[in-house]
């Protein structure tokens, strides 16, 4: 998939596509949190509030390794400009939206070309940028990863408190024009491998049908009342497992799968993925229960918690630029990464002492370790599976690391917001709502942080060898 060396970019302005669309997909992911209680109310509708979230996590998550796989195949530029087109028509129609049955379908499409956008940056770098720049490279890609799920919050609520909650969608219009324009004058078409061959038609039906359920059934138990053994949380739930088997099975019998289970045999590219999955539960730890906390427990606005949140994004650009630069210089990944959970567990271990009354100055440095220590993951673990696998896999590596870092944050949520309104109902009779809020933060956080961080560096110590050899004059390839 690598373009010959004199067709690479010698300007910037395919980093700053690469950049924007990475900012599109993140964004679009977090920004509408902090309008959605507005927007219900000019829609209604309030019993289908967390559908306009889950929409767009259902169509994003599912095409995300289908995009991947698909960009392998076929190129990444006809693929990457499908998504970014797709991605600005749902959000038109989102701004536009009159009622909310309109904005779920809107927001549904929307992610259908959100989930080009995300792993077709990551796979660009690998094709576009010289090997050994590709470090860094990445580590600029993890800290607008960073920016991303911090501006979200504030950007949907500064725009809800002065303006419209419409422009929270609008506003990807005149970044996605940027882009495009930029991708087609700028980007080379380079011609996949495969071309020609029939698609696994079935393994996608079954695997969107199956992470579809899956999906549902974590976000119904995300809310109020629903327990594991719900209906409507168990029985999706089961039937997804069932479909995961099922296409495992079409898989292995399909000429051209949408995931080759051989990259499996792998072992640092399963572990690498595997540590996505977990670090997710230190990343949403962060960037869904400290702003929770802000506002709940402290009484602040959408926009001041926007705020009061950046030492974490700070520290997650740092933590990730640090992490590129160091990896580019040592030519390794892996004490970077195994590093980065130490710093997570220590940074969420802090914030058991979460009350109402915790210094802002000592809750910011909590924040930045816990920031410092993702920051490495989002660059990291990028570099680790595409040093890994063949450059004809090298858009699947990067989708599949985004997916599964994605179902690991709906788990993460499905878990933690058990937790969070047993101590709520625990704590507010004796000490008040504030102060169980409080108490709900202090508990989540350093739970859901800490248990990712351990399995993570479980899995992280495991990963053999993670020295890449950069080779003057060959392709880059990767110890153990």
């Amino acid at each position: 998939m690598n373009p010959p060396v004199e067709t690479r970019p010698k300007n910037g302005l395919l980093l700053l596509a690469v950049l924007g669309g990475m900012f599109l997909a993140m964004l679009d992911q977090t920004i509408v949190g902090t309008a959605l209680p507005r927007i219900t109310q000019e829609l209604g509708g309030v019993d289908l509030y967390t559908w306009v979230v889950t929409a767009y996590l259902l169509t994003s998550t599912i095409t995300v390794p289908l995009y991947g796989r698909l960009s392998d195949t076929y190129g990444r530029k006809p693929l990457l400009l499908v998504g970014v087109v797709v991605f600005l028509l749902g959000s038109v129609l989102c701004g536009a939206a009159q009622d909310m049955t309109q904005l779920i379908a809107f927001r549904a499409l929307q992610g259908l070309g959100a989930g080009a956008l995300l792993p077709l940056s990551l796979a660009l770098v690998a094709d576009l940028f010289p090997r050994d720049k590709g470090s860094r490279v990445q580590g600029a890609l993890g800290a607008v990863m960073a920016l991303s799920y911090i501006a979200g919050p504030f950007l949907g609520g500064l725009f809800t408190d002065h303006a419209s909650w419409r422009w929270a969608f609008l506003v990807n219009l005149p970044i996605g024009l940027v882009l495009i324009v930029i991708i087609v004058a700028r980007l080379p078409h380079v011609a996949g491998q495969g071309r020609g061959a029939r698609p696994d038609y079935l393994g996608i039906a079954v695997f969107s049908v199956a992470i579809s359920t899956l999906l549902i059934g974590l976000t119904e138990k995300g809310l109020d009342g629903h327990t594991w053994t719900s209906g409507s949380v168990l029985w999706p739930i089961v039937a997804s497992v069932l479909l995961l088997a099922l296409f495992v099975l079409v898989e292995r019998r399909a000429a051209q799968p949408i995931i080759p289970l051989e990259l499996f045999r792998n072992r640092t590219y399963t572990l690498a993925n595997v540590t996505s999955f977990f670090t997710a539960f230190c990343l949403y730890a962060g960037v869904v229960f400290l702003p929770r906390y802000f506002q709940e427990a402290i009484g602040l606005s959408a926009t001041e918690s926007g705020l009061r949140i950046y030492p974490l994004m700070l520290g997650m650009v740092a933590g990730s630029a640090l992490a590129g630069a160091l990896m580019s210089k040592t030519y390794r990944y892996k004490p970077w990464l195994i590093a980065g959970a130490f710093v997570i567990a220590a940074g969420a271990l802090l914030c058991t002492g979460i009350t109402v009354e915790t210094p802002g100055l000592a809750l910011a440095g909590w924040m930045a370790l816990l920031g410092l220590g993702m920051g490495p993951m989002l660059s990291g673990l990028t570099v680790a599976v595409q040093y890994s696998v063949p450059p004809r896999f090298i858009g699947t590596a990067s989708a599949n690391l985004t997916f599964f870092r994605q179902i690991g944050g709906s788990v993460a949520l499905a878990l933690a917001g058990t937790l969070y309104a047993t101590v709520v109902r625990q704590e507010a009779p004796a000490h008040g709502l504030n102060a169980a809020h409080a108490a709900a933060a202090a508990n989540v956080i350093p739970w859901l942080a800490v248990g990712g961080a351990l399995v993570a560096l479980v899995a992280l110590i495991a990963l053999p060898g993670g020295r890449i050899k950069a080779l003057a004059a060959g392709p880059v390839t990767l110890d153990g």
